[in-house]
C-alpha cells in the first residue's frame, strides 16, 4: 500500500527541486525566470489574454496575476490593451522582444527538462505519470480544491 503522505512529500518535493533547476537554467543562459517564462507561454497560447486567464490557468490571485504581468510590461516583453468587450480588463500580448526572449527561451526550458526527467525516468513510467497528473490536475481544477477565489 501506497504511503499518500510519503507521496506528497515526493511530490512536492520533486515539484520544488526541479522548478529551481529549470528557473536557474533560464536565468543563466536566457536572462528569464521560469514564473516570466511561463506567463509568456501562457500569453502566447491564447487567442486572447486577460490577467484573470493567467490568475486562472496558475492558481494565483489576480492581485499577483496582475503585478506579475506588470513586471513583463516593464521589462518591454508584454503589451496591455483595452479589452472592447469589457471596459474593466485589458488584453495582454507579447510584444516584439517578449516574443524572441520566449523563442530563444524554449530550448533551454526543454534542454533542462530532458536533462532532468528524460534520462531518469523510463518513457514508459513517463506516459503513465503523465496520464496520472493530468487525471489528478482536473479533478482538482473540477472541484476547485484549494483554489484562489478570484
Amino acid at each position: 500500500m501506497t504511503d499518500l503522505g510519503q507521496l506528497f512529500e515526493d511530490l512536492v518535493r520533486v515539484e520544488t527541486r526541479l522548478y529551481n533547476a529549470v528557473d536557474a537554467r533560464l536565468q543563466a543562459a536566457d536572462s528569464v525566470s521560469l514564473p516570466q517564462y511561463e506567463l509568456m507561454q501562457i500569453i502566447s497560447g491564447r487567442t486572447t489574454c486577460r490577467v484573470n486567464d493567467i490568475a486562472h490557468e496558475v492558481n494565483i490571485t489576480v492581485g499577483a496575476a496582475s503585478k506579475a504581468v506588470d513586471r513583463l510590461v516593464a521589462a518591454g516583453w508584454c503589451r496591455r490593451r483595452n479589452n472592447p468587450a469589457d471596459g474593466r480588463s485589458s488584453l495582454l500580448s507579447l510584444t516584439s522582444a517578449g516574443s524572441r526572449i520566449c523563442a530563444k527561451a524554449t530550448p533551454t526550458f526543454e534542454a533542462a527538462l530532458s536533462e532532468w526527467i528524460d534520462g531518469v525516468v523510463p518513457q514508459r513510467s513517463l506516459d503513465q505519470l503523465g496520464r496520472t497528473l493530468r487525471n489528478l490536475r482536473l479533478r482538482l481544477e473540477a472541484d476547485d480544491a484549494g483554489g484562489f477565489r478570484v
